[in-house]
């Protein structure tokens, strides 16, 4: 056998590889429908927010979460960690208005304890109710009706429920990357849960039950890592039984998105840094997912240029078509079909993404978090 046959034949089990995430997983979510309840029923809600010199965007986004039309009782808690800036100030004029909103000040830091994990589980211990709905001061909810449509998706048998958390839509090319990047993200977190293997939410729009926090004792598993406050614990206690999604429109959240390239790669970076902490299956599966990935499309040149450009085209075209049957009804449930005369434009742009990024994977994380 040739090493140029060899080439093709490692692109064409890349590329198997590929189509099984694509037809196994991914799929899931373009036929995805939430199952009817026979009964409905409203469970008291505590939203949690923890901000930190966020005085600008609690002025801009606090109000979406406090004007929610939900018929039951709930309470929305800012716990306000170490802020130096007016958000004291602020909170307590909007708490003037709606009695809902609780002010939770920290004036001393955690010892030991970096990161968003401390002012959380200070949230999470004041919370009056069973279920917590958590966001972040920068992001707003997309509708009135968030906590509403995020609770009904709780039964008797569920503890975590997953939402999406997208970005504002705004002209340029680092706004089109950035709402890819989390597009991508949430087709792998929501086809993974539907799959009956979670192991990932996103901390701008996630509810859980206290029990289920105090299970599993709070962060202590990971108090030593800045991030993970929402991926780490739901890699942690979600289970094929206890965790759903919800992808109506209704329960989305909105945030800002990054305006500089320098702020994005320093958020990915923090981010990619907790990947090492998940359990063994977890990283064994979006690893191979992401090699393949990376390795598609210089197999792809290399097989054109040494092999046969035809054959090697009939492999890319079988890839091609499946992304383009799974993308477009997926980022149609999610909002973002704008992005979609573009993916393979995106899917190109992933190879250059896990370079960068790749460092991040043994990368020592920074102790902030905002």
């Amino acid at each position: 056998m040739h090493w140029h046959s060899i080439i093709f034949l490692t692109f064409c089990i890349i590329t198997f590889i590929q189509l099984f995430y694509y037809l196994f997983f991914f799929l899931r979510l373009p036929f995805y429908k939430a199952k009817p309840k026979a009964t409905s029923q409203t469970h008291p809600v505590s939203v949690i927010i923890c901000a930190r010199d966020e005085a600008a965007n609690l002025a801009k986004n606090l109000l979406g979460s406090l004007v929610q039309q939900y018929p039951t009782t709930h309470e929305v808690i800012v716990v306000d960690d170490n802020s130096f800036d007016d958000s004291k100030y602020l909170l307590e004029e909007f708490q003037k208005t709606f009695k809902q909103l609780h002010i939770v000040e920290l004036k001393q830091e955690a010892k030991l304890i970096t990161g968003k994990k401390f002012p959380l589980s200070i949230g999470i211990k004041t919370a009056k109710y069973e279920i917590v709905l958590l966001t972040d001061a920068d992001c707003v909810p997309a509708s009135e009706y968030w906590i509403q449509q995020m609770q009904e998706t709780y039964d008797d048998g569920t503890e975590i429920v997953l939402g999406y958390g997208a970005y504002q839509k705004r002209t340029g090319l680092l706004n089109k990357l950035v709402r890819w990047e989390t597009f991508h993200t949430a087709l792998q977190y929501f086809t993974y849960a539907l799959a009956g293997i979670p192991y990932m939410g996103v901390g701008r729009n996630l509810s859980y039950k206290k029990t289920i926090f105090f299970r599993h004792k709070g962060f202590s598993a990971h108090n030593n890592i800045p991030s993970g406050d929402d991926d780490l614990f739901i890699n942690t206690a979600a289970t094929k039984h206890n965790t759903k999604i919800n992808i109506d429109a209704d329960t989305f959240t909105i945030s800002n998105p990054v305006s500089t390239w320098s702020q994005w790669l320093k958020q990915k970076t923090r981010h990619y840094t907790t990947s090492k902490y998940y359990k063994p299956l977890h990283k064994f599966l979006l690893g191979l997912y992401s090699f393949t990935h990376f390795l598609f499309f210089p197999l792809l040149i290399i097989s054109c240029l040494f092999f046969s450009w035809q054959w090697t085209m009939v492999v890319f075209v079988l890839r091609f078509v499946t992304q383009a049957v799974v993308f477009y009804p997926a980022m149609k449930k999610l909002n973002e079909k704008d992005l979609y005369p573009f993916f393979i434009f995106f899917d190109i742009w992933m190879f250059f993404y896990y370079m960068i990024f790749a460092v991040a994977l043994i990368k020592k994380p920074k102790p902030v978090w905002n």
